[in-house]
């Protein structure tokens, strides 16, 4: 096993941007949170998996898919054993930009999660032979992290592709969600994404977004909820709390500061909409799941670029 994830919270630094591995957890993994996108496999055992949703029993065939900055953790487990597929979102936002106008993807990845009541997540409940696939997909990504990263990235988004198609297809299989047979999203969509992620600081209004893609702000509206779910502003509030959450876990920037650097100067705004993203606020977060910072070295020849290791030791609860 490359990484002992167990007791420490992981992310990526530029360069290294995809990790699969095995764990298994006795009695306890405290609440902890990372800013990769995380999906984790139940392949044994059982348990009960803690996160702002509540607490949701564990058993084999789930699967929890859940975007960067999401805190959650594992209790009463009696020989829980998770499949663990990490990726980085400048992977999600670089080679698997595609997946924004793929109607299952498009909803797996990037608007399913905070539809609802969903936090940040997405359960599953595969069945036998879809689980056996995705392990089949999970061992070969593990494998592949003793490869140069360099000369078999093909090899790692293609694996991550197709694990992937598999939890879209079962998602859409079992909510039903009318966004899988909406087919592909307007491409003003893509594009509306690409300019508010540029830059999320910018204090951004409907018709100055919709102004640069050239169309009207109320058919902006209807093509952007159309392929995503979300508005416009719904969808750049969500990207300003994750960039927030990342830059509070992994940056010593006053809180006030990062509030500015997402695009939210007022404090207290900024406040209220952080808590409604994580239920806590900035400085809660922080203090939770940032306060012990150490460094793992990476494996060499391996991925570029570093892992880093935030040991986490919140108060239950």
């Amino acid at each position: 096993m490359p990484l002992d994830t167990s007791r420490d919270q992981l992310y990526f630094n530029e360069g290294a941007f995809a990790y699969a591995g095995y764990h298994r957890h006795h009695r306890v993994q405290p609440l902890h949170t990372h800013s990769f996108m995380e999906v984790a496999f139940v392949i044994g055992g059982a348990g009960v998996h803690q996160s702002l949703a509540g607490r949701q029993p564990l058993e084999v065939g789930d699967a929890i898919l859940l975007r960067p900055g999401v805190w959650h953790g594992y209790y009463d487990c009696t020989d829980l054993e998770l499949y663990n597929c990490c990726f980085s979102s400048d992977l999600l936002r670089r080679e698997l930009m595609w997946t924004r106008d793929d109607p299952l993807l498009g909803y797996l990845l990037w608007t399913g999660p905070y539809l609802g009541q969903g936090y940040g997540m997405l359960s599953m409940q595969l069945d036998p032979g879809t689980l056996a696939e995705c392990r089949r997909h999970l061992e070969a990504l593990a494998a592949l992290w003793h490869e140069p990263a360099g000369t078999h990235r093909g090899d790692i988004v293609g694996r991550l592709a197709l694990l992937l198609s598999h939890l879209g297809r079962t998602v859409a299989g079992t909510d039903g969600h009318p966004l899988a047979a909406a087919g592909p999203a307007h491409p003003a969509v893509g594009q509306a994404m690409q300019l508010l992620e540029a830059d999320p600081a910018h204090r951004w209004t409907l018709p100055e977004l919709a102004g640069q893609l050239h169309l009207a702000p109320g058919y902006l509206v209807r093509v952007f909820k159309s392929g995503t779910g979300l508005p416009p502003m719904a969808y750049l509030a969500r990207l300003r709390a994750e960039t927030a959450a990342t830059l509070l876990l992994h940056t010593d920037q006053p809180v006030t500061a990062i509030g500015r650097a997402v695009g939210w100067p007022d404090q207290n705004y900024f406040a209220r909409r952080f808590k409604t993203h994580y239920g806590l606020s900035a400085t809660t977060y922080r203090a939770r799941f940032a306060a012990h910072a150490t460094q793992l070295q990476p494996k060499l020849n391996l991925w570029p670029g570093e892992l880093v290791s935030d040991v986490d030791q919140p108060s239950s609860g």
